[in-house]
């Protein structure tokens, strides 16, 4: 009997791991801003301890919660206060502080007295406090945003960052892997085959390394990214600065240089006769004749002749 236990037991440690992982991966992102450091290898010695000590008590399993960790999180946001119209807040860090968990876990407790009275709340009102949860927590994840892009015109798409380096149907076919294997993976889960449900989470890993033979590794450094939207986006606008900058001062150098030279270009000037508009290129040229050195100057005028075609002639003057 215990040598039968080791294969659920198996699928178990890897679901749990994945799920406490996934989710303290998503909580600790860069873009959250937090002081506190992390404890990845603490919080699962926690979760263990809690699973033997449940599973020996016959009580429910202890295991991270990704939505309602998501949730917690962006109702600890703190945002500037924004004085001009338009404008909009910046994002400044997290309330880091134990009191709303201590504070949740605490009611959650003190629930099990309270069943006379949770009795009479409607299950839709739990459900839509469920689905509300859930919804508000897809903002800002890519896959629900690529997701939108189906059904959107080129013209009304938002700038996101993936979208200037990777082709539109590229995006959308890594779109469709992502959403095949959801679909998969929820009807596995909704079958009697769910026992198979987390091996078939860890196969995923190999349908991602498959992905290498059908996109650039550039082309999945923007689709598949560790690093926020909102981080690449703004490094890769000041990319994009710095060399429009080192442009400019490229072709400021060159004008210089050709001012140095004696080149000069008047556009605009009015003819002797009729006030028609002349371009004129001055070209000066030194040759050394002797001992003396002398100037030559290059001058070349166009002008629209009556018969409505350019009419151009060059004179040289020492």
């Amino acid at each position: 009997m215990v040598l039968v236990s080791v294969v659920p037991a198996l699928l178990c440690t890897i679901l749990i791991f994945m799920d406490q992982q996934i989710t303290a991966v998503i909580i600790n992102r860069k873009e959250h801003k937090l002081k506190k450091g992390c404890g990845y290898h603490l919080d699962l010695l926690l979760v263990a301890v809690m699973l033997g000590v449940c599973s020996v008590m016959g009580l429910p399993w202890f295991v991270a919660a990704t939505v309602l960790s998501i949730s917690h999180v962006n109702s600890l946001k703190q945002e500037s206060h924004c004085s001009a119209p338009g404008e909009q807040p910046k994002f400044l860090g997290i309330r880091e502080q134990r009191l709303t968990g201590v504070l949740i876990f605490t009611l959650m407790g003190c629930s099990v007295f309270m069943t006379s009275v949770l009795k009479f709340i409607p299950m839709p009102v739990l459900y839509g406090v469920f689905l509300y949860m859930g919804v508000s927590s897809l903002k800002g994840i890519q896959f629900f945003d690529r997701i939108k892009l189906f059904g959107m015109p080129a013209k009304h798409q938002p700038d996101l960052i993936y979208l200037r380096y990777v082709p539109l149907w590229k995006v959308h076919v890594f779109t469709l892997v992502q959403l095949t294997c959801l679909v998969l993976l929820w009807v596995i889960k909704a079958s009697a085959a769910r026992v198979v449900f987390p091996m078939m989470v860890l196969a995923l890993v190999f349908v991602r390394k498959l992905l290498d033979f059908c996109f650039t590794k550039r082309e999945l450094s923007w689709l598949d990214d560790l690093m926020p939207e909102s981080k690449k986006k703004t490094e890769d606008d000041k990319k994009n600065k710095k060399a429009e900058k080192e442009a400019e001062e490229l072709m400021e150098e060159e004008d210089e240089a050709e001012t140095e030279a004696g080149l000069t270009y008047t556009g605009g000037k009015r003819g002797r006769a009729g006030g028609q508009k002349l371009n004129v290129l001055k070209i000066p040229g030194q040759t050394c004749c002797g001992s003396q050195e002398k100037v030559a100057c290059a001058r070349l005028n166009m002008e629209p002749a009556q018969d409505g075609k350019n009419k151009s002639n060059a004179e040289t003057a020492l």
